[in-house]
């Protein structure tokens, strides 16, 4: 039998949402890191970072808020602002078939209704089967409008893309599509035939060098790298998954930025994986939400921070999420998390006797 690792090889939800979710609690995985985060630029200071934790914790878990169709696992939520309403885009995929990409709508970030779908299954084309999409040039302020940014008169979303079907079946790139209704169920435009980031690149760097998955892309107005756009993303090697780096330009020509992954976990005993990165601005900080599985017991999100985009600090206090209630006590990992009016949600992918679902936890408690 494969091991667990394997099994999992991406994002550990969506295979034990149909196998036995208690695997993730079996014993072994014991906590191991790998020192890299801030070796060679500015660390922020243990003070700092618990501050941010103290701003970003949510202690009450709401609940449920998307809910599968008949057989359908539901996973990876990005939120957005437009008129006074918000929008998640999330993906779904039916008996491991692929991934699409929908959109729903709430008034309230507590009560969400489906709108539709807005990446389909194409005829043909290297991202025929698996189109797993994230918005992109969201406002990054903390606490900030949390609404899309217009690139060249359009809406951008990056996306996950693939030509075979299955549970994340390798070879997987990175694609962009664009839309001028963000919030209509309307089929997106994929920018090109090619994905922008691929693992038959020549750039191509060995953490990435099986597969590459979830990213998100930022309009860092103050060009900190020299380039206007940022984009983090985790890709898949032998020993893991970790996060790094691309940038550009004009949201069609991607370069690689660095030689090394910029947050990575686990070691060549405890394949670690972080992944699903979702990035902030907190006043003179960055913040970078992600999720992590197997260099510490079970799956979990938690948080790194940096002052230059390049070098980030490692939170190593208590987990953000993790499981703890029936309908996430497998899975709790992936986040999307924004403050509103003084309140902190934390969308998240959960995993248990409900399926494989969308739940959130606040800072504040309401009434389910």
């Amino acid at each position: 039998m494969r091991s667990l690792e394997q099994r999992l090889s991406r994002r550990v939800g969506w295979v034990l949402a149909s196998l036995s979710l208690s695997y993730l609690s079996l014993p072994g995985f014991a906590e191991t890191s790998q020192t890299n985060d801030a070796a060679a630029g500015e660390s922020v200071p243990i003070e700092r970072m618990q501050q941010v934790y103290e701003e970003v914790k949510t202690p009450f878990k709401y609940g449920i808020v998307i809910r599968g169709e008949t057989n359908q696992l539901v996973d990876c939520p990005s939120i957005f602002r437009q008129r006074d309403q918000w929008y998640m885009v999330y993906i779904g995929s039916t008996k491991n078939v692929g991934y699409e990409t929908f959109l729903a709508r709430s008034a309230d970030l507590l009560h969400w209704e489906k709108i539709g779908k807005i990446l389909s299954f194409r005829t043909n084309g290297w991202d025929r089967w698996q189109l797993s999409g994230g918005i992109a040039l969201c406002d990054p302020t903390w606490g900030g409008t949390s609404e899309l940014q217009t690139y060249d008169g359009k809406y951008w979303m990056s996306y996950i893309g693939g030509a075979l079907q299955g549970y994340e079946t390798d070879p997987l790139a990175i694609g962009l599509a664009w839309t001028k209704t963000p919030t209509e169920a309307r089929e997106w435009t994929s920018l090109a035939e090619n994905p922008v980031l691929s693992r038959t690149q020549p750039d191509v760097r060995e953490f990435e060098s099986l597969t590459l998955y979830k990213s998100q892309i930022i309009w860092d107005k103050a060009r900190t790298l020299g380039h206007s756009f940022v984009m983090f993303y985790n890709g898949k090697c032998k020993t893991g998954e970790r996060i790094g780096m691309a940038v550009s330009d004009d949201m069609i020509h991607w370069q690689r930025f660095g030689k090394d992954p910029v947050v990575a976990n686990g070691d060549e005993k405890k394949h670690g994986i972080s992944g699903d990165p979702q990035i902030v601005k907190m006043g003179d900080l960055w913040v970078m939400f992600y999720f992590g599985a197997f260099w510490q017991p079970g799956t979990f999100d938690t948080f790194a921070c940096s002052t230059d985009l390049v070098h980030w600090t490692k939170w190593t206090g208590p987990h953000l999420v993790e499981p703890s209630e029936p309908w996430d006590k497998g899975l709790a990992h992936k986040p999307w998390v924004i403050k509103h009016d003084g309140v902190v949600y934390h969308f998240y992918c959960a995993g248990g006797d409900q399926g494989h679902v969308i739940a959130l936890a606040t800072s504040k408690e309401f009434p389910h």
